[in-house]
């Protein structure tokens, strides 16, 4: 038995003596340094551009424009932003690619013998701009006098609505005893992984373009650097060495694309040399997509017994300058705007907003943070205002098998939150006083005046998505080798899913070795290579533990039948497709969206400083469903992980974009916690209620502990002050004159 274990992570060794290879570790004989330069114009028109000054830089060897991308468009879910701006416009993209629409779109790559000579190069790029004016926020965009995108059909910025309309809303809201109203104002957040973009690109001796790069899906990232270049697929090959964190942030392309036209432009020119870039901080912080700022107005009917009746909201999401996967993110906060919960009447209508600002993208809970936020803060408005128990009024709503979602079809078997919530209300010991710990001081050196401390306890739940949704065309590939004579002796794992730091190449490993019957150190595995492994989808999504192990199951299967037909080795090659999902009917909200869900719970412990706005998160008690723990150290790093990112979205990281610009782009001005301002102590609950379609009964489980952290912390706000907070983060100052607002004392 290796499920169930703490088996050692196969990659722990090398990364704590420093012997992992990050992709800015690369070793690369006579590598060229790449300078990959940014528009720095949040709107305007590309009018010229003369590399000839950059080309003329003492060891500069290459420029990389426009005009050297034949199919000048990328994207994930829609193919709306320009690989490279230039001065060319359209050519044979859909998208005009002489207009720069975000501060960082990229505009060349300056190739030259070293960093120093490639700066001076990218600095020396003769570019003549015609300003163009703003739509830089969803106030300003929303007015469409300024269109970010005027080639869109929908002649509006506000280009992907979804609704719901469910039952009879008057019907609704005849029957409320109390109605509660909110607008909730959710921010960015950057990823702040630990090691910024970075690449090695070369043509190998076949032709073939090499990619070596942190990402999260080794395929999609070789489809979108095919397309861009129109390359046959097979001539693209993308490799991920250790990848310091993701979290979303990698889903994206960032040096993906231009890396592999640098190495190309260069071996058709005869220098077949590699070709690296590694990004400082503040390029990566400017560079990549965020979280998406939200604007969510709602209203809940509930009658007295706690019931809640009719649901109204109004959601806004500012996708950016591009898409990205802000209309598969959107539909997340569609979804969760209702919670966990049963509603039978409900209205809802949910827009994505291009902007010309930072795009927001995929990060760690996929829209479930900002429509959680919503639906539990409600939540706990009703339950105040009803004077009931917070957990008490959430058993009243929670859905359980058998009912219906909020899309009107029944949800996917192995509803567990009820489950959940119970045990997580036993571990906290909810229905008893706990005292807290009221030591609250803004700086270590100063003490803390306990007559100013306020405490509390709140909480929050929610549900979330494993696996993608809406009809995505869901799959993932495994290969198995058995080796040995009479007897199998070992086995090896081909796979392309990406281990982003989650430990997810461990866990393949342990569940190959559990499907093989064979200790976990007699299997073996070869990682995130396009030239080795099938398709695996994304690491994202909370999908990779899932796909990953039905594929890994039914290419052992493959293979055990080959070995008892007598090959030596026995090869298992399976590709798993779960069971279809459906893309909701965009005015109605009507579908089957998920694959299956995960459900988590939190109460969160503070004790904030009335006359400093400080606050201190004491005990976290977080109880996910994992369906099975595959490795449950793995998985309490996970919960612990989610919770401190969770911590600092919520209370510390306020990412300043204005007028289209990013203004604080490092880490002294955007403040991730340190070691010493996480919260005391994280008591995490693995509950296993078996999803009947996971592998041994797993269910993902990365994203989930982020999701219900800043309504529990807010809840326990208000619990200590009587004061609702409706926007995040919770910083001192904004803490500050909240309080002296409602005359808090």
């Amino acid at each position: 038995m290796t499920i169930g274990t703490n088996a050692r992570r196969v990659d722990s060794l090398d990364k704590v003596t420093g012997a992992a290879l990050y992709p800015g570790d690369l070793p690369a004989e006579h590598a060229l340094a790449a300078k990959v330069v940014f528009s720095n114009r949040p709107h305007a028109r590309m009018v010229a551009m003369d590399t000839a000054p950059a080309l003329a830089i003492e060891g500069v060897v290459e420029v990389v424009t426009a005009a050297d991308i034949p199919l000048n468009e990328y994207g994930l879910t829609m193919r709306d932003q320009p690989v490279l701006v230039g001065v060319d416009g359209t050519g044979t993209s859909q998208v005009p690619s002489s207009i720069s629409r975000w501060e960082a779109d990229q505009v060349a790559v300056v190739i030259a013998e070293s960093e120093a000579s490639a700066l001076a190069g990218a600095q020396a790029l003769a570019i003549e701009w015609e300003d163009l004016p703003l739509a830089p926020d969803l106030a300003a965009a929303r007015t469409d006098e300024i269109l970010i995108h005027p080639e869109n059909p929908a002649d509006s910025n506000a280009y992907y609505t979804l609704r719901i309309r469910k039952g009879d809303m008057q019907s609704g809201w005849d029957e409320a005893d109390v109605v509660v109203e909110g607008t909730y104002h959710l921010p960015h957040q950057e990823h702040a992984y630990l090691q910024p973009e970075a690449g090695l690109a070369y043509v190998e001796d076949d032709g073939v373009v090499t990619v070596q790069i942190a990402g999260q899906w080794t395929h999609e990232d070789r489809e979108q650097i095919a397309h861009a270049l129109e390359l046959p697929e097979p001539m693209v090959r993308v490799v991920y060495p250790a990848i310091g964190g993701a979290f979303g942030g990698r889903e994206d392309m960032s040096l993906q694309i231009v890396l592999a036209a640098a190495a190309l432009k260069l071996h058709r020119r005869g220098i077949d040399r590699p070709v690296r870039t590694v990004w400082n901080r503040e390029e990566s912080v400017i560079g990549h997509h965020k979280r998406h700022r939200a604007e969510v107005t709602t209203r809940w009917g509930a009658r007295s017994d706690g019931r809640i009746v009719a649901v109204e909201a109004e959601a806004f999401l500012d996708a950016g300058a591009y898409n990205y996967t802000s209309n598969k993110v959107l539909a997340n906060l569609h979804l969760t705007l209702t919670g966990p919960y049963k509603i039978d009447n409900a209205h809802i209508d949910s827009h994505a907003v291009y902007t010309h600002s930072v795009p927001g993208g995929a990060f760690r809970g996929f829209g479930g943070p900002q429509g959680s936020f919503v639906s539990e803060l409600q939540m706990n408005k009703v339950a105040e205002v009803l004077a009931m128990d917070p957990i008490e009024v959430r058993r009243v709503n929670l859905l359980h098998d058998g009912d219906d979602f909020i899309t009107q079809r029944p949800m996917p078997d192995g509803v567990s939150i009820e489950t959940v919530i119970d045990e997580l209300a036993e571990a906290s010991e909810w229905d008893q006083h706990h005292p807290i710990d009221t030591s609250v001081a803004a700086m270590k050196t100063l003490g803390s005046d306990h007559s100013a401390i306020r405490t509390g306890r709140g909480m929050a739940c929610a549900l979330k998505n494993v696996g993608f949704s809406m009809g995505f065309p869901e799959r993932c590939e495994a290969t198995v080798t058995l080796y040995g004579d009479d007897e199998i002796e070992s086995a090896h794992l081909a796979h392309a899913g990406a281990d982003v730091g989650q430990g997810a190449h461990t866990a393949f490993l342990q569940m190959a070795a559990e499907a093989v019957d064979l200790p976990f150190e007699k299997v073996t595995g070869t990682f995130s290579d396009t030239a080795t492994s099938g398709d695996s989808g994304s690491a994202s999504a909370s999908r990779l533990t899932f796909m990953a192990g039905n594929s890994i199951q039914g290419a052992t299967e493959e293979a055990i039948k080959a070995w008892i037909d007598g090959d030596r080795p026995a090869f298992g090659h399976f590709r798993y497709i779960p069971r279809p999902t459906d893309a909701i009917d965009p005015d109605t909200g009507v579908g089957d969206p998920n694959v299956t869900l995960g459900y988590v719970a939190e109460v969160v412990e503070v004790a904030v400083d009335i006359e400093t706005g400080h606050i201190r998160v004491g005990t976290v008690y977080c109880a996910v469903d994992v369906g099975k723990a595959i490795n449950p150290t793995l998985i309490r790093g996970q919960v612990e992980g989610a919770i401190v990112q969770a911590h600092g979205y919520t209370l510390s990281e306020n990412l300043r974009v204005s007028n289209g610009r990013t203004e604080n782009p490092t880490f002294s001005g955007y403040l991730v916690p340190g070691s010493m301002d996480t919260p005391d102590r994280i008591e995490t609950i693995l509950v296993e209620v078996a999803d009947p379609a996971g592998p041994w009964g797993a269910r993902g489980m990365a994203e989930m502990p982020f999701i219900p952290y800043a309504p529990a912390v807010v809840a326990a706000l208000h619990d200590a002050t009587g004061v609702w907070f409706d926007k995040i983060p919770l910083t001192p100052d904004r803490v500050l004159a909240k309080l002296r607002e409602a005359r808090v004392t």
